[in-house]
């Protein structure tokens, strides 16, 4: 991967998720003798998509930074069930008190990979950009985003900042598609402008207004393909809602650009991880 912003996480961040577990101090782990060394391993019970390396580096790096991590595979590498990730080694007292939070991150992004490189997998040799939404744990939004793209698909606008996405309430607000499109680039924002439809007549507004990208909400298949024909040579499609792993295929088959899934950030189940501590090592 391509170091940027995204995968390089803040003092303050890591602080902050430390913070949450450790409070005024990890009292279990002060059972523990103050100059006991200890080692440890990282394995995953499950088959999944490594990410959050620098994450869950970071994590034992403010703890304690004498503590070493040496990772036993790339970041956005497929490892089977049963697979060693990473050793450590260090202060016992350090390893306890960072496991979790370094566990947690690691589990959070690696599952966020891991779907992502299934809907990649889904629509390969299509064309189309499978994207991510909004719909992301709060706080941990640009580590997600990251994720995403480790495992294979691509990021939709950050936030609210960097695109303007023009949905049915602000369509209402303004008065129609075409006066909320002259609005918007009004703005003069130098950001992509999208505008969603929900039929086949709305889309030919938003055409006839000079929209460039057009997302078509809860569309069904006969509908898409009416939709690219139309579109043709004259804006971007970009499908949404009810996207299933089953389905994303036949969608893709339509001839759209892009698919958006929300389900990419905001149904993961954590990866099932492991870390063995071994003392005196």
């Amino acid at each position: 991967m391509t170091p940027d912003l995204m995968e390089t996480p803040g003092p303050a961040e890591i602080d902050r998720f430390l913070a949450e577990d450790i409070g005024s101090g990890d009292l279990t782990a002060s059972i523990l003798p103050e100059a006991a060394c200890a080692s440890a391993s990282v394995m995953t019970r499950e088959s999944m998509v490594v990410c959050g390396q620098a994450w869950f580096k970071a994590v034992f790096g403010r703890l304690d930074p004498s503590v070493q991590v040496v990772w036993e595979c790339e970041e956005g590498a497929e490892v089977q069930a049963g697979g060693l990730l990473c050793r450590l080694k260090g202060s016992a007292r350090s390893l306890m008190t960072g496991e979790r939070t370094a566990l947690n991150l690691l589990q959070t992004l690696s599952a966020t990979a891991t779907l992502a490189r299934k809907y990649a997998k889904a629509v390969e040799g299509t064309g189309v950009k499978v994207l991510d939404t909004r719909k992301t744990i709060p706080g941990l939004r640009l580590a997600q985003k990251y994720a995403v793209r480790c495992g294979g698909c691509h990021n939709h606008r950050i936030g609210l900042y960097d695109g303007i996405l023009i949905k049915e309430n602000h369509i209402l607000a303004a008065g129609s598609i075409t006066r909320a499109i002259r609005s918007a680039e009004g703005l003069q924002a130098g950001v992509m402008i999208e505008v969603e439809v929900e039929t086949l007549d709305e889309m030919n507004e938003a055409l006839a207004a000079g929209a460039k990208r057009i997302l078509l909400d809860e569309f069904t298949l006969p509908m898409m393909r009416e939709a690219v024909v139309m579109a043709a040579n004259r804006a971007e499609l970009e499908v949404s809602g009810s996207v299933t792993l089953e389905a994303i295929r036949e969608i893709a088959d339509t001839g759209v650009n892009y698919i958006s899934v929300g389900a990419l950030t905001k149904n993961v189940r954590a990866i099932d991880l492991s870390m063995r501590v071994t003392l005196g090592v």
